[in-house]
């Protein structure tokens, strides 16, 4: 089990997460990765990397998992489409060094070693066709002082709650839910409800290096002992701190989590 860090002679502008396992897919997810399901003529991560190609992407990480070998064997190292540069392919394989998935900090902290300074992140199970990963959102949030910046979307049926909320000024909110429920010893919980709504995390976002570091994060860089963790919480306490900005993206968006929301994207 090959566990050892290497800092790699390129940065990768960009980290496409497809090392899920896919369970709530099943049983079409026994043989195959969920983000090598067919949507619409061609697997589902591949809309999320030529979006990141055409937005000017020359080297992206793909983190695996679960039967992770299948998808270096269907994209290889370099990922060519007509009309745009070659985007070089490098993985991430937590399944080979680790036997299982790290969860999504967790796993973006295992790549950090071959990421930029500033870089991409979107789902290989979210259809978002028509998002552009633009070199410009990209240059100004670079400039700013925030350390993540995200994009919401309306909520779907299945997360009628929302995630977080957007303030006037483009500030992520961590808010808390609409009906607080008693804590351990029966007591409501002090947060109030807020008046502004909460909108659902798309999944695709900027991040700086500095948010997957300390004092942000625990972890080491490289995530040398495979250590699981989520986002949510990370992204909370940044939010208590008013360092992550985010946006409102109104386009076609669907996380492909159930064989019904797949079989509606090819209907």
């Amino acid at each position: 089990m090959n566990r050892n860090v290497h800092t790699s002679p390129f940065a990768a502008a960009g980290l496409l997460l497809a090392a899920g396992r896919g369970e709530r897919m099943r049983p079409m997810t026994d043989g195959c990765p969920k983000p090598l399901l067919t949507v619409r003529g061609k697997p589902l991560m591949q809309w999320a990397m030529e979006g990141l190609q055409r937005g000017g992407v020359q080297h992206l990480v793909i983190n695996t998992a679960w039967l992770g070998e299948q998808i270096p064997q269907h994209f290889g190292q370099v990922f060519e489409t007509a009309g745009q540069v070659p985007m070089n392919l490098h993985y991430s394989q937590e399944g080979i060094d680790f036997g299982t998935a790290l969860e999504t900090a967790g796993g973006i902290v295992r790549a950090l070693p071959q990421l930029d300074d500033v870089f991409w992140v979107a789902a290989g199970d979210v259809f978002a066709p028509e998002f552009v990963f633009a070199p410009e959102a990209h240059a100004h949030f670079k400039a700013s002082p925030y350390l993540a910046h995200i994009w919401l979307v309306p909520n779907p049926e299945h997360n009628p709650g929302g995630d977080f909320g957007l303030s006037p000024a483009g500030m992520a909110l961590n808010l808390p839910k609409a009906h607080p429920k008693p804590n351990a010893i029966g007591e409501e919980q002090m947060r109030r409800p807020s008046d502004l709504p909460r909108w659902t995390f798309s999944t695709i976002a900027l991040y700086k290096r500095a948010f997957f570091m300390a004092p942000w994060c625990a972890i080491q860089s490289g995530n040398p002992a495979g250590i699981k963790a989520p986002l949510a919480p990370m992204l909370r306490a940044a939010m208590d701190n008013q360092a992550v900005s985010a946006e409102l993206y109104l386009g076609p968006w669907a996380d492909v989590g159930t064989p019904q929301r797949l079989a509606e994207l090819n209907r």
